[in-house]
């Protein structure tokens, strides 16, 4: 057997995620060890999971792979998820289910016509800002704005608080802490849901406000952390967003092959979202003993979902470390599959098909004018900063 290019435990550690090259390993690991036990440290002890075929498994399952004990690796001192068992994300059937009809209305394709108008002219004045500065941040003027622009659209924030929203988010995610320990956004939503407890709207934070699970109205406690959990996965689609530009960047060929015929616009959409791949993990327990890629998988164990080796699997995709708009098939896992699958995942494709048509419209190109400098984290992947230029 061959040497792995890096000690699995390497998987833990930003530093290889930032600066190294995990798909090297990722590479090793679904040949020679795709089911692989970490022994607790920090962290507590977790089997690793890098083929499409296990990963694709476990997310369908949710009965037998539970999220209500946290989907993302958390250091033990710092103990349990505060929302297991009360988000969207952190609730297992049927809850998670119930949970998931009181906002669907408000993802669905229905609603993502309602508010491609909308979207369309947020892009607009993005880019159209973008170009007026000649350089900008692909990050934090571009994708950072529209993806914030829509969820707070989505859940009734005013257009004149949502440039506090966006400062606040923004210090959030670059510190790498939960928007939960973000006292001004926490004190803010509690401001909005008390406002939309007297004054009902059309939008989520009202749905949730006054919605029910089982006859019972949520909690404050269950509304706020939801709140958080919708704002907080905006996160990943700004690191999608960010991550294609840099894929055009690193392929230009690709980017002229779509000047070339937009037809491929939805395949390159999904590509887009294969390649970056900007949830790093995922996580899920066992809730009983079970063989897995020839290992056993006790009850309690956690289960860590390495989402980017997944799409890159080559069992799966054929050149998998090819980018390429016009791939097909393209049953990534960028936003999960089965019950757990990204709620947001309607939207987040129908903003990509909207920007990447408003930047072939406007511009003739954009280039780098600046360094490349990667987020740090094991949780989220892609540019925390991408300077570059968009050509008029």
């Amino acid at each position: 057997m061959t040497v792995s290019p890096v000690s699995p435990a390497r998987l833990t550690d930003p530093e290889l995620h930032a600066g190294g090259d995990p798909h090297a390993l990722w590479r090793w690991m679904r040949e020679h060890e795709p089911v692989h036990w970490h022994a607790p440290d920090d962290l507590p002890g977790f089997w690793s999971l890098t083929r499409y075929e296990d990963v694709s498994t476990v997310y369908r399952d949710p009965r037998a792979f539970s999220s209500a004990h946290g989907v993302l690796l958390r250091p033990t001192a710092q103990g349990a998820d505060p929302g297991g068992g009360l988000t969207l994300a952190l609730t297992d059937p049927p809850r998670h289910q119930q949970l998931r009809r009181l906002v669907a209305r408000w993802f669905s394709e229905r609603s993502a016509r309602q508010w491609e108008e909308a979207v369309r002219r947020a892009v607009r004045a993005v880019l159209a800002r973008a170009i007026e500065r000649g350089e900008s941040d692909a990050v934090h003027d571009i994708s950072a704005r529209l993806t914030l622009h829509l969820i707070a659209g989505l859940m009734g924030v005013p257009e004149g608080d949502r440039e506090d929203l966006f400062r606040w988010t923004n210090e959030a995610f670059e510190a790498g802490t939960s928007l939960v320990a973000h006292h001004e956004t926490m004190l803010y939503f509690l401001d909005l849901m008390d406002l939309r407890t007297a004054e009902p709207a059309d939008d989520l934070v009202s749905a949730l406000v006054h919605g029910s699970v089982d006859g019972e109205p949520l909690t404050a406690e269950e509304v706020l952390l939801n709140c958080e959990n919708l704002v907080g996965a905006s996160e990943n689609a700004r690191l999608s967003i960010a991550g294609g530009f840099l894929a055009f960047l690193e392929h230009p060929d690709q980017w002229q092959r779509l000047r070339d015929d937009r037809r491929l616009l939805p395949t390159a959409v999904e590509e887009v979202l294969r390649w970056t791949s900007s949830a790093t993990h995922s996580m899920r327990t066992a809730t009983a003993a079970r063989d897995l890629g020839g290992r056993r998988i006790e009850a309690g164990d956690r289960v860590v979902l390495w989402v980017p080796s997944a799409n890159r699997d080559e069992a799966v995709f054929p050149h998998a470390d090819r980018f390429d708009i016009a791939r097909r098939p393209n049953r990534h896992l960028a936003l999960g599959t089965g019950e757990h699958v990204c709620i947001g995942n309607v939207m987040a494709r129908a903003q990509m098909r909207v920007l990447f048509t408003e930047l072939l419209d406007t511009v003739r190109g954009f280039e780098q004018c600046g360094p490349y400098v990667p987020v740090r984290s094991i949780a989220v992947n892609g540019p925390e900063h991408l300077p570059i230029r968009l050509l008029a």
